[in-house]
């Protein structure tokens, strides 16, 4: 048998958490016989750990997997780099980490790049809502790995918590905005804009801004359009195409992009001169976004601070590898409306 089996591996082999596997170790109750009996098993086949007695362990190193889309994005470079940036206060509470970036347009191969990340103790992830992803994670977690989603949430699935605004309400704060600004009747169209996506943070924004306007704005119409290209150059030449050839843009009232592309969106409403009268809002303070809310190209910016939700999910890991109670349960960051005048 091993002397250098972990506490993990253990847990894989049982096919239960790792907060299982230490109260079993060390005789505390909350265990189901069953469940100790595969436990026990385990241990007879991998080795028991080097420690086995005494206190659990509270101070170790932790190694946490950040899994992060692929693909140009202004918001994702961010996240990524404030996961860099945090990486000394992670090594302070014990933690290395590491990013992944893999392909979220298809869900499938994301969810087997998923399943082949290995040798961690928690998985923090930003993925899309999709079948085969939800397996996966439900394989992590069977396998005692914890898993958070970060910003958009992947209900339905075994992950232990969601550090994030609260997706829907900000859709529908965005509608209450733009509503409020449309200059009926004459200019009662909104313009609702999307990517293609699987993103539940998006869906979820797209669903609240609709409810706000039905249920408030009676005399305003939503145009939707949920397949706006990734690229600003197509985007614009899209978009220009579309407010000379297939609407009258001097009904257009206002402008919302649940995604990327802001500044191809800008830059055809700018090129129409409908930037006073459409105002556009977008989501999250990147440099990109606070360059155009100077510039008056971006009317509001709905914004979630991103630095505070990066820690709060290695807070809560580190909780959850601790077994500490209460550890899933996060206080969710606000929805800040940003504007030229509030930056700093």
């Amino acid at each position: 048998m091993s002397t250098n089996v972990t506490i993990a591996e253990i847990a894989r082999n049982a096919g239960v958490g790792t907060a299982t596997v230490d109260r079993v170790l060390n005789g505390r109750t909350g265990v189901n016989s069953e469940t100790e009996r595969k436990v026990l098993q385990a241990i007879d086949s991998l080795g028991a750990p080097a420690v086995t007695r005494g206190r659990p362990r509270t101070k170790g190193n932790w190694k946490f997997a950040y899994v992060l889309p692929a693909g140009q994005s202004h918001f994702l470079d961010q996240v990524e780099r404030q996961i860099a940036q945090a990486a000394g206060d992670f090594r302070h509470q014990h933690i290395t980490g590491i990013t992944y970036r893999f392909d979220a347009q298809d869900p499938a191969q994301f969810a087997l790049d998923l399943s082949r990340v290995t040798d961690c103790d928690a998985i923090v992830l930003l993925a899309p809502d999709a079948p085969a992803v939800k397996l996966a994670i439900n394989d992590h977690v069977r396998a005692g790995v914890h898993v958070l989603s970060l910003l958009s949430d992947v209900a339905g699935s075994m992950r232990q918590a969601y550090v994030g605004a609260d997706s829907r309400a900000a859709g529908r704060t965005a509608g209450l905005l733009l509503g409020r600004m449309a200059r009926e009747p004459r200019r009662n169209v909104l313009l609702l804009l999307s990517q293609a996506t699987r993103m539940s943070n998006e869906i979820e924004r797209r669903i609240g801004f609709v409810q706000v306007i039905e249920e408030r704005f009676p005399g305003l119409e939503v145009l939707r359009i949920m397949d706006l290209p990734v690229d600003d150059n197509q985007t614009f030449e899209f978009l220009s195409h579309f407010l000379t050839q297939d609407l009258d843009h001097k009904r257009l009232g206002g402008v919302y992009t649940v995604g990327s592309a802001s500044a191809g969106i800008a830059a055809a409403l700018r090129d129409l001169d409908l930037t006073d009268d459409a105002p556009l809002l977008a989501h999250d303070l990147t440099s990109q976004h606070q360059a155009m809310l100077v510039n008056g190209s971006l009317a509001y910016v709905l914004h979630q601070d991103v630095h505070y939700c990066v820690l709060a999910a290695a807070r809560t890991l580190r909780g959850l590898c601790e077994s500490i109670r209460g550890a899933p349960s996060v206080v969710q960051p606000r929805v800040e409306i940003l504007t030229a005048e509030n930056l700093h």
